[in-house]
């Protein structure tokens, strides 16, 4: 019994080489080695189950024989046989007939029916693959097994098609070609025995003629000839000098050249990275220059091979990677079906004793018009690798897409079908995201982004982004945002707004909606229906994510509400809640309590049309107390606030809200100065008859009076400016836009804008920093302006209080019947009196200092305002010196404003 070593293919093949050669096993080395190489090179044809092609050849058969009667009545009947269901194994059938067809005593597949064949340019049965593709789905992402074969069906597979030839005038079925890969086995279909016998008999022809001392007679059934056998022995047999190839041995090892496979004459040089002929090889120049023109092909076959061999295993290489991997594999297969043809027809001539001579016979001429389409294939596939390299998922696809731009109709077509493949990953995760707002990218291929880490509440924000450098070139920026956007919307909905409404519902999903099945159908795709499928989901989710907000959550009464409160837009509230605050606002920050001033803030609501408001808004309202300084005041530090949270967030963020603190701090301490202002006129107007009677004193309340004019005018002004051009204005825009939004970012950038208007044209930008200053100085004079002037009074009341008494005091006096003052008396009221006539100079000075200090101010701000860039600031620098009364004591403003005017006019 022989052991398990002795039953292994590599023994039993050994021991077979030593019975043939009848030689030792040392001896048969070489030989061993040879046969091992030819066996796996797998040449050997099979059957192909294609019922169209048999019963063709059967046509043809009927026509070679001016039987064209039969060849329609054959037409005919199996045009009703393939109507009809009966019969399932159709080919099968056909094949019979056409093997029984033949007659048995003429000898099987004769040399002389080869002519039809290769005597053209292109044979008659040559043909292109169609474009008849599978789903993407379903092509294989590797290699098979080395050890099993594919069985090919009839449109199994779909391909762009490199050449593949028939075979349809030998009288048999067409081989199917099988993949022309190392270490396969020898399998086939139906016709095993007689292959076997073949590949036997080349196997020992193959070792005979490879042993240096034997050589073969030529041929006597071929005159005037040298028959391809005995140029091979004649060949192998030369051992020293420069050996003398035939172009048949040329033919033999360009053909495992085209494999990737070296021959014996020619061979990969690794220095200069291309097949090179042997240079002791004796061969003429253009033989030696045609061998190499098609050796390129191997080249190019290697090339693409590398890249398939080593992302195909490579998991991190993604869906689309492992599409294009798959499409590179399909072209390559069409090109081993090629060359199968090509192994088969040269095994036949060796086995059939074919001679050069004849018009049938390979030639490297011939081989160069065969390989010239399956060359601009490859050398195409080729440049795809090399474009390709370091690329994966979006960025792969705009890759392979950039050479559809090309005018050759054939290199396009080609590259389509492979884009074709390729993207169908990409678009698998594009539908999958607009419709159902999932996102399984393990290989980061897909162009939207996702960053688990972030919290619910920046989800709209941060969580989902673009990828820009995975942007298939095939879609446009808008679509990709479009598309990011529709599955933000639909994450939004569950996960912050719980809406857990099914996106049926929102988007009215049809078939059309659903992704192309099949490649072909792809590029129709694209350029038709794909801008209709993306703006549809958008339109409708969009819209049903704002009604959501609007009506759920209220978004735009929340915008109102931030206007009136936030913004001072509510009159009546914000003037009742300032007096109710004064008592409490006066004095330190340190002293304040936010309880006492949420009771207050809450009596200002309940006492004017802020109580009309929706509880929800009324709720969110509260009192902020800013960070306390050394020296502060509750007005420095007092603030109201707005709570928001939820869905609401998303438009109202943490920087948004300081935004409004900052503007609601700058609107809350303008408002003060008209505030103190109107204090100080209440302060004219009820002090002017008390102070009738102390006519030293009309010089000075004439002197603030004026001042105060001119400060009123100031703040009138700013107010005006701030009210009605920056806040209405840009809240009028705001609401414009709001209105029509179309998504959830057009909002949050309208607000954004609205924002950064308001900031900006409020001097609260950093590059208006130099105006605030100049503004908050202009601010602090009219407060120590409310300080002088309370001084004032203060003392001037104090004074009238004192004379009314001493005038009292006498009357009182006289109606006793007394004196109605001594004459110390008189003496200490006369002191007094001068003494106060005396402080009457200082105040005075006072106040012009301050008008100087005030008005130097006022100047420096409408110089900045004049060269301001914009043009609403400069305008403002007009109405707060209307009469040119600053303008006539600062030489600089007048410069300043009659450039400026001249500019304008200019422009």
């Amino acid at each position: 019994m022989a052991t398990p070593d002795q039953k292994s293919p590599n023994v039993l093949l050994q021991n077979l080489c030593c019975r043939i050669l009848g030689r030792s096993e040392a001896d048969v080395a070489q030989q061993f080695q040879f046969a091992v190489r030819v066996i796996g090179s797998n040449f050997a044809p099979t059957v192909e189950r294609d019922e169209f092609l048999v019963a063709e050849k059967i046509k043809k058969e009927l026509i070679r024989q001016r039987r064209e009667a039969d060849a329609a009545l054959f037409s005919e009947l199996h045009r009703k046989l393939h109507s009809q269901g009966v019969l399932k194994n159709k080919w099968s059938i056909l094949y019979l007939l056409l093997n029984l067809s033949e007659d048995p005593r003429r000898q099987a597949n004769k040399v002389s029916n080869y002519a039809t064949l290769f005597a053209q340019a292109l044979p008659r049965d040559a043909h292109s693959t169609p474009y008849y593709c599978a789903r993407p789905q379903t092509l294989p992402l590797n290699y098979q097994d080395r050890g099993t074969q594919a069985v090919p069906s009839s449109g199994s597979l779909g391909s762009s098609g490199i050449s593949s030839i028939g075979m349809g005038a030998l009288g048999g079925p067409a081989p199917a070609p099988q993949p022309l890969l190392p270490g396969q086995s020898h399998q086939t279909l139906g016709v095993g025995d007689c292959l076997r016998q073949q590949l036997g008999s080349r196997l020992a022809w193959t070792l005979t003629a490879n042993q240096p001392s034997s050589q073969t007679p030529p041929s006597k059934g071929i005159p005037n000839a040298v028959s391809r056998s005995m140029t091979r022995s004649r060949r192998e047999g030369e051992t020293g000098g420069a050996m003398e190839i035939t172009e048949a041995a040329l033919v033999r090892d360009i053909l495992y050249v085209f494999q990737g496979i070296d021959g014996k004459n020619i061979k990969m040089s690794n220095t200069e990275n291309c097949y090179k002929v042997e240079g002791k090889a004796n061969l003429s120049k253009s033989l030696r220059d045609t061998a190499v023109r098609l050796a390129e092909l191997g080249w190019l076959h290697n090339k693409i091979r590398k890249y398939t061999d080593q992302r195909s295993l490579d998991r991190s290489f993604g869906l689309v990677g492992q599409s294009f991997c798959a499409a590179l594999h399909q072209e390559l297969k069409e090109y081993y079906r090629l060359l199968s043809v090509l192994h088969s027809q040269l095994q036949l001539e060796d086995d059939q004793g074919v001679n050069l001579g004849l018009e049938s016979s390979l030639t490297l001429r011939r081989l160069l018009v065969w390989t010239y389409d399956p060359k601009i294939r490859l050398k195409t596939l080729a440049a795809l690798v090399d474009h390709c390299q370091g690329r994966k998922g979006g960025e792969l696809a705009s890759a392979v897409h950039a050479y559809t731009r090309t005018g050759d109709p054939y290199m396009r077509s080609l590259v389509q079908h492979i884009l074709s493949l390729v993207s169908h990953p990409v678009l698998s995760f594009l539908y999958r995201w607009i419709y159902d707002g999932e996102l399984e990218d393990t290989y980061h291929e897909f162009f939207v982004a996702s960053d688990p880490t972030v919290k619910t509440d920046r989800l709209w924000h941060d969580k989902y982004t673009l990828r820009k450098s995975m942007i298939p070139s095939f879609m446009t920026m808008d679509q990709s945002r479009k598309v990011l956007l529709i599955g933000k919307s639909i994450n939004f909905l569950h996960q912050v707004c719980h809406d857990q409404t099914p996106t049926t519902k929102m988007i009215a999903v049809t078939k059309s909606a659903e992704p192309p099945q099949d490649a072909a159908d792809l590029f129709t795709d694209l350029e038709n229906a794909f801008q209709g499928k993306i703006d549809a989901a958008y339109f409708e989710t969009s819209k049903y994510l704002l009604d959501v907000l609007n009506k759920k959550y209220s978004l735009l009464d929340h915008m109102q509400a931030m206007r009136r409160y936030l913004l001072l837009g509510q009159g009546d509230f914000i003037r009742h809640l300032m007096d109710l605050l004064k008592p409490e606002l006066v004095r330190p920050a340190t002293t304040l309590y936010q309880h006492n001033l949420t009771g207050i803030l809450e009596t200002a609501v309940r006492a004017t049309n802020a109580q009309f408001d929706s509880p929800e808004t009324l709720r969110r309202l509260d009192v902020r107390l800013l960070e306390v300084s050394p020296g502060d005041t509750g007005w420095d530090v007092f603030s109201l606030d707005y709570h928001v949270d939820g869905p609401i967030a998303t438009v109202f963020t943490r920087e948004c809200m300081s935004h409004y603190l900052r503007v609601f701090n700058f609107l809350w301490r303008a408002k003060r100065m008209e505030y103190i202002l109107t204090d100080i006129r209440k302060g004219h107007m009820c002090n002017a008859k008390l102070l009738r009677n102390m006519p030293e004193l009309s010089g000075v309340l004439h002197q603030c009076h004026i001042l105060a004019s001119e400060m009123v005018h100031f703040i009138h002004q700013m107010q005006y400016y701030i009210t009605f051009e920056v806040l209405e204005c840009s809240w009028d825009e705001l609401w414009n836009r709001v209105q029509q939004a179309q998504d959830l970012d057009h909002i949050i950038a309208a607000h954004e804008a609205f924002l950064d208007t308001i900031t900006s044209r409020c001097l609260l930008d950093s590059g208006s920093r130099v105006l605030l200053n100049q503004l908050r100085a202009v601010f602090d004079q009219i407060i120590e302006l409310q300080n002088a002037q309370d001084a004032i009074y203060r003392a001037a009341l104090e004074e009238l209080q004192r004379r009314l008494q001493f005038e009292e005091k006498k009357k009182q006096h006289e109606i006793e019947g007394q004196w109605g003052v001594t004459a110390a008396e008189e003496e200490e009221e006369n002191r007094r009196i001068r003494e106060f006539q005396e402080s009457i100079p200082k105040m005075c000075s006072q106040l012009q200092i301050l008008t100087h200090f005030y008005q130097g101010i006022v100047q420096q701000f409408l110089v900045l305002l004049t060269t301001s860039s914009d043009e609403s600031l400069r305008f403002l620098s007009f109405r707060l010196d209307f009469n040119e009364h600053y303008k006539a004591r600062e030489p600089r403003l007048r410069v300043s404003l009659g450039t400026r005017g001249r500019r304008s006019a200019h422009m």
